[in-house]
């Protein structure tokens, strides 16, 4: 992780500061009231129509965030897609693509059958939600409406779920569900860049359902009207080498671990795995949406030497291979628990297909 993003992250995460980090915090006011307003004077002009929105045939839910990093939207919106299945539908996901190398219009990640793209070239989300979710249609796209039009031309699904979509306003949607992380819903209460936030917090009131993540222990957020709902996110009992070998988690136990993730909170990760009892000897945050490229490879294996295993998260998993590293390489899936889940997911299909 770049020194850079570790000093966001203090400045974020309300640390004692440096004397040097407050002078910069301070000087990083400014451009953020011009990020928060800009973006504020956007949101107006679209709530006055004077942008425009495409309203899809389609019942489109998005799952989005008002932070920038990891709230765990991934496995939402994989929830999402399961439900929707055993309910009988068919979904589809629509993704930016986000630091995917995929340059067209829209992608096909997964036609419902087969995977048709590397996670190099679609992103690591919806490559792994696709993974997840053989039968589901995955797409990208830089512009989302135009994903959206792909999937309705096609006729093949009767709901969309649009991933990391609430700031993207060019696209109507029936419900907002918006995620906020327990420990810090709203970081440090400034937008970017001398906070985290992507926009003002009330833009919140867009906001169909608040959904707090990893909240053993939240911090309870005050929003008038707005139902919240709890969650967290669990690792599986189950750890998945490179080459697609399941084990029990338990048998990692004895080893030494070299622990390494490129997500946006790998401290998370990293701590969920001690509670599971691993024995990390080393660990090694990379920033969010890492490339593994020969050099990073090379220097992950040099960093390893003396331990007996690596082990990282199913989102990094989907870009690596197993001829990558001389030492045995396990990831391990996260899966989400809602309290009242049968509750919120109610809401939605009433909201979408009661009238």
């Amino acid at each position: 992780m770049n020194r850079l993003t570790v000093v966001h992250q203090r400045l974020v995460s309300g640390a004692a500061l440096r004397w040097w980090e407050k002078a910069l915090f301070v000087f990083l006011i400014p451009p953020s009231l011009l990020y928060g307003v800009t973006n504020r004077i956007r949101n107006v002009f679209y709530d006055l129509g004077i942008l425009s929105s495409y309203r899809s045939s389609l019942p489109i839910v998005s799952v989005g965030n008002i932070t920038v990093g990891g709230t765990g939207k991934t496995p939402v919106v994989d929830w999402l897609v399961k439900q929707f299945q055993d309910l009988g539908k068919h979904p589809a996901v629509v993704s930016r693509g986000y630091a995917g190398e995929f340059s067209g219009k829209v992608g096909v990640v997964s036609d419902g059958q087969n995977l048709l793209m590397t996670a190099k070239l679609c992103g690591d989300e919806p490559y792994l939600l696709a993974k997840r979710n053989p039968r589901c249609l995955v797409v990208v796209a830089k512009k989302r409406r135009d994903g959206i039009q792909f999937l309705e031309e096609r006729g093949e699904v009767d709901v969309i779920v649009l991933d990391d979509g609430f700031q993207h306003r060019a696209v109507k949607r029936d419900i907002d569900v918006v995620l906020l992380d327990a420990k810090r819903p709203l970081g440090n209460g400034w937008p970017l860049p001398a906070g985290n936030l992507r926009e003002f917090p009330q833009a919140l009131k867009r906001a169909d359902y608040l959904l707090m993540t990893r909240s053993k222990h939240p911090e309870k957020v005050q929003f008038q009207g707005k139902i919240i709902y709890q969650s967290d996110h669990q690792l599986s009992d189950v750890a998945v080498s490179l080459a697609g070998e399941i084990i029990p988690l338990a048998e990692l136990t004895p080893l030494k671990l070299c622990a390494f993730s490129g997500i946006a909170s790998p401290d998370t990760f990293f701590d969920s795995l001690e509670s599971k009892g691993l024995s990390l000897n080393k660990i090694l945050p990379f920033a969010d949406h890492a490339k593994y490229d020969k050099a990073l490879v090379a220097t992950l294996s040099a960093f390893a030497k003396g331990t007996d295993a690596l082990i990282t998260t199913e989102k990094d998993g989907v870009k690596l291979a197993a001829d990558m590293f001389e030492l045995p390489c396990y990831q391990v899936p996260v899966d989400i628990q809602i309290e009242k889940s049968s509750e919120l997911f109610d809401k939605i299909v009433q909201r979408i297909w009661s009238h």
